[in-house]
C-alpha cells in the first residue's frame, strides 16, 4: 500500500476522497471529546480545576513531538531517496508542528502558574519544547 501511494498522482486521487472523511471524523470526535474533557471531568483533589488543562497540554506535547519526528523521517527519506513527496510532507508538517509546540508552551504556562507559582521554569522539558518551537 505504501509503495502504491508513493506515486503522486495515485496519492492525490486517494487523498481527494480520504481527506474530507477523516476531517469530518476528526471534527466529530473533537466535538464529543472536548466537552467531556474540559467540562464534565471531575476536579483533582490536589490540583483542583487546573488539572483539566492537562487534557489539552499533554496531547499537544505528544503531537508536537510526533510531528517533528515525522519531519525528521520524511526529510531523511527525501535526502536519501530523493522522493519529492517526502520533501513536500516535511514542509507541510512544519507549521502544524509549530502550532502544536506553541499550544504546548502556552497551556504549560497556564498550568504552571498555579501549580509551580511561576509562568516559566528553565527545566529541560520546557526548554527543549521552546527550542523545537523556535526551530
Amino acid at each position: 500500500m505504501l509503495s502504491y501511494l508513493a506515486n503522486p498522482a495515485r496519492f492525490m486521487r486517494f487523498s481527494a476522497w480520504a481527506a474530507p472523511i477523516t476531517g469530518a471524523l476528526a471534527a466529530l470526535l473533537f466535538a464529543v471529546g472536548a466537552p467531556w474533557g474540559l467540562l464534565f471531568s471531575p476536579a483533582d483533589y490536589q490540583q483542583g480545576e487546573t488539572v483539566r488543562i492537562m487534557y489539552v497540554h499533554v496531547p499537544t506535547a505528544s503531537w508536537s513531538m510526533g510531528i517533528f519526528a515525522f519531519m525528521a523521517v520524511a526529510s531523511f527519506v527525501g535526502l536519501v531517496w530523493r522522493h519529492a513527496l517526502a520533501d513536500v510532507a516535511a514542509r507541510a508538517a512544519a507549521p502544524v508542528g509549530a502550532v502544536y509546540a506553541a499550544l504546548c508552551l502556552i497551556t504549560g504556562s497556564i498550568w504552571g502558574r498555579p501549580t509551580w507559582g511561576t509562568w516559566w521554569e528553565w527545566d529541560g522539558r520546557l526548554t527543549s519544547m521552546l527550542v523545537l518551537f523556535i526551530t
